[in-house]
């Protein structure tokens, strides 16, 4: 593991910047919506999408050339003779069902065109309001109604992936790659090796699933609030030591919409790792080795790195309530053996486990106390105080360390899925965490496409389109009217941050250039 390194702090300023101006729609959208047949495609059926039943005109659907700043659509009605007031058309009313489901098309797209922050998105992504090829180069991948995986779309602007978005109503997608070209003319290029990835955000991926051995309250897809902390733990320790020890500032974690949470780091240090480098800092992240039949998991050098004694000092504060108490992990006779499996002294064992054979409903808060208390009683003559200490710190890492799964984070042309998408399982949105509000996210709390949609029509009914703000009438985008509201404020937040550092490294980059004679 390298040394840790402290990085110097820097001020955040919560300013959002202005959206980015829209580019014209080309004429011939075929060629360049990156839909066309330079996309691949991997389907278990029909390659068309599946199609909704809500007849739209293209004009209700898409958005306009000579659109405003606004990043969202209004719920109200065209005014004036054609005219359309907002950055888009507005959003149609869209009759649901009383029964609809999150996974109906007409509801994902009742979704993507009043909720979905496009705007912010590019921005995010493109590093900057003005198009670039960071964005135009940047590969986007499909998931239809029909299950066919449409790869390699790219689009200049956020304008053209909203309009496509639209038109094959996507039941997710996700993001890749910025590549040396753009995707869609890889097939046309004359040598292969000449498209290849060359930036991606650095990304962590934590799977609840990958707890199942530990975590007694639930498995498989199922998660609770207590199973939950798992997940808590790991972004505090991950996000410590990415900070801290590589002094990466814009971390950005994402409810992954069912059972995890992903990492995105958007600093341009981590954009610009090759596949060695998100090679070496998984493997410096990774401490938990070895499957569920394996034997001792944490196998850690003496003295312990910073980050490992850095990382003891956030979980051990979690251990007792988080893991003793709410998932008791020593319950059952086969889970006690598995304890005592890591444990370094025979004749403390054999004490041990005649100890609690004698009381087979003990908990594991009181086996834990038990461990140093029969120690302090000389149960054993061949008991070595400093090798059991260093086990027990082993014990705490291997029932609190990060799980992540290392493979999303070693290569540049893994793709992930877009924050802000729906989980097709649970309807749920995978919005951003607020770090500083860490402990009190609540990942069954957050809203449903189907509540966020029912939310707008609640609010057109009690009270009207517009607001009053300081004396003037504001028109509210619909997602202010929702509990989407501080996901969304916070993302952009977060953008914003991240463009204003983009924008002093490229000013420190053109004075250097221009001191160069």
């Amino acid at each position: 593991m390298p040394h840790s390194v402290s990085p110097e702090a820097s001020p955040v300023e919560d300013s959002i910047l202005p959206d980015a101006p829209a580019d014209p729609l080309v004429e011939d959208a075929s060629s360049d919506n990156g839909s066309d047949e330079s996309a691949e495609v991997a389907t278990n059926g029909s390659s068309h999408p599946q199609k909704s039943n809500v007849t739209l005109k293209p004009e209700d659907l898409f958005m306009t050339d000579d659109e405003d700043d606004e990043e969202f659509p209004m719920s109200s009605a065209p005014s004036g003779e054609g005219k359309v007031d907002g950055s888009s058309p507005p959003a149609v009313s869209i009759p649901l069902a009383p029964s609809a489901k999150y996974t109906d098309p007409e509801v994902m797209l009742a979704f993507y065109q009043r909720l979905f922050p496009f705007r912010p998105l590019f921005q995010w992504l493109n590093h900057s309001i003005k198009p670039s090829n960071d964005f135009a180069h940047r590969e986007f991948a499909f998931t239809l109604a029909n299950e066919a995986y449409l790869r390699y779309l790219s689009f200049p602007s956020s304008d053209l992936l909203r309009k496509d978005v639209l038109r094959l109503n996507p039941a997710r997608f996700e993001i890749g790659p910025v590549y040396s070209t753009n995707p869609r003319d890889r097939k046309t290029l004359r040598k292969a090796s000449t498209f290849k990835p060359i930036a991606k955000e650095l990304v962590f991926d934590i799977d609840l699933t990958d707890y199942d051995e530990i975590r007694t309250c639930c498995d498989k897809a199922n998660i609770c609030h207590k199973c939950w902390n798992f997940v808590t733990m790991a972004v505090k320790v991950v996000d410590a030591a990415l900070r801290e020890d590589f002094g990466f500032e814009h971390i950005m974690w994402v409810y992954s919409g069912r059972r995890g949470a992903h990492a995105w780091i958007s600093d341009k240090k981590a954009r610009e790792m090759d596949d060695n480098k998100r090679r070496a800092l998984a493997g410096y992240l990774e401490v938990i080795k070895g499957g569920s039949q394996s034997g001792k998991k944490v196998n850690v050098k003496r003295p312990l790195h910073p980050h490992l004694v850095r990382s003891l000092d956030i979980l051990k504060e979690h251990f007792q309530k988080d893991i003793l108490e709410d998932q008791d992990p020593w319950a059952t006779p086969e889970k006690t053996e598995r304890l005592l499996q890591l444990l370094p002294d025979k004749g403390l064992n054999d004490a041990l486990r005649k100890k609690w054979d004698s009381a087979p409903g003990r908990s594991s808060s009181s086996k834990w106390a038990d461990i140093d208390s029969l120690a302090k009683a000389g149960v054993s003559r061949t008991l070595d105080s400093k090798a059991l200490l260093e086990a027990k710190k082993d014990i705490i890492l291997e029932y609190t360390y990060p799980r992540l799964d290392v493979e999303v984070s070693k290569k540049l042309i893994h793709l992930l899925k877009s924050p802000f998408v729906i989980h097709p399982k649970t309807g749920r949105v995978c919005v951003p965490i607020d770090t500083k509000k860490l402990e009190r996210f609540d990942p069954l709390g957050v809203p449903t496409v189907t509540e966020l949609l029912g939310e707008i029509d609640e609010w057109d009914a009690l009270k009207g389109k517009e607001e009053e703000v300081e004396g003037e009438v504001k028109k509210l985008q619909d997602y202010e009217k929702t509990s989407l509201k501080p996901y969304v404020e916070y993302f952009k937040s977060y953008v914003a941050d991240l463009l204003r550092d983009e924008r002093g490294v490229k000013r420190e980059r053109e004075e250097g250039d221009a001191m160069e004679f």
